[in-house]
């Protein structure tokens, strides 16, 4: 069920419930019994994963990492 933010005009609380989909133009009175209230518009945020370079073998970043080769012996120049 979604979760609908509400304020009360009468004493200016905002309180949230859940409410079915047809319920929600129904009057929901606020905590202290105040019939006065008004759907509130809320924002919705999410995460988001953040891209993460690509290694090469001897984890330095590519591009500009190990060029290609292996990463023994030095042949990294990452720093």
């Amino acid at each position: 069920m979604p979760l609908y933010e509400f304020r009360c005009r009468s004493c200016d609380r905002v309180f949230d419930r859940r409410l079915s989909h047809q319920d929600r133009h129904q009057v929901t009175p606020c905590p202290e019994g105040h019939a006065d209230t008004v759907r509130l518009l809320s924002r919705f945020s999410t995460a988001r994963a953040q891209a993460v370079p690509a290694l090469t073998p001897c984890g330095a970043p590519s591009p500009g990492g190990c060029g290609g080769g292996g990463c023994g012996g030095g042949a990294c120049h990452a720093g």
